[in-house]
């Protein structure tokens, strides 16, 4: 599905690939993430993605002009996970916002695991 967003010119369509981009880059530009993370459906096991695999721990919902993100994240150990969901809620909701336009209804967070640095 896409995001439409109108205007007196014309229309403006951004695929949710777009979206999940923004959202991913936005998201690791913040402290105490480790990283995105996707679930595998067969084990149940959370597997750290790289940069260029980031939009996987990404998932788009549009509905009209508004824009629903879920977000699964790996947390670094010994940050404060509610700090560091907040932070990544304002920055991701601000940066869709500003380069599209569009409203951001709701950025949901999952922790899907934390890392252990040796």
């Amino acid at each position: 599905m896409v995001a439409k967003l109108d205007n007196e010119i014309g229309s403006i369509y951004i695929d949710n690939a777009v979206l999940a981009s923004i959202a991913g880059i936005s998201a690791m530009e913040c402290y105490g993430l480790v990283g995105m993370a996707t679930k595998s459906a067969a084990s149940g096991l959370v597997e750290l993605l790289k940069r260029e695999n980031m939009t996987k721990g990404v998932k788009v919902s549009t509905d009209n002009d508004e824009i629903v993100i879920d977000l699964f994240i790996i947390v670094e150990f010994g940050t404060n996970i509610s700090a560091v969901a907040s932070n990544i809620i304002e920055k991701v909701k601000y940066n869709i916002e500003n380069m599209t336009g569009m409203h951001v209804k709701k950025v949901n967070v999952n922790v899907q695991g934390v890392r252990v640095e040796k």
